[in-house]
């Protein structure tokens, strides 16, 4: 991913800000805002690390499971005539939605990075 940073498998944004002359970023993928800043990317990295490292101690401190980017599972809503084309296309291959999603998004992925 171009402008991403990752560290302890959480995955943070890279910005600039031409106003304030500063690079921003915020870690993507968790549902708490965690975000870190600085005027270059050594200082930018040094702080995206400590934001993470200070995320996971306050959840620990908390007693709280820490939020894991990416877990796997997203719901998405598709039209009622594609839905049925992927269920057809799925029983002819014999395998599951997901399986047929899967790899559907993979073969894209692909074809665009």
């Amino acid at each position: 991913m171009k402008n991403a940073m990752e560290y302890k498998e959480y995955f943070g944004t890279v910005e600039y800000s031409d106003t304030d002359n500063i690079l921003f970023g915020k870690v993507i993928g968790i549902d708490s805002l965690v975000s870190y800043e600085g005027s270059s990317i050594a200082e930018l990295r040094t702080d995206f690390e400590r934001a993470v490292d200070d995320y996971l101690e306050l959840c620990a401190d908390e007693g709280i499971q820490p939020d894991k980017a990416y877990k796997g599972s997203i719901n998405v809503t598709i039209s009622p005539e594609l839905h049925r084309s992927l269920a057809l296309y799925s029983a002819a291959h014999n395998q599951s939605l997901n399986a047929s999603v899967e790899a559907a998004i993979e073969n894209y992925i692909a074809k665009v990075i």
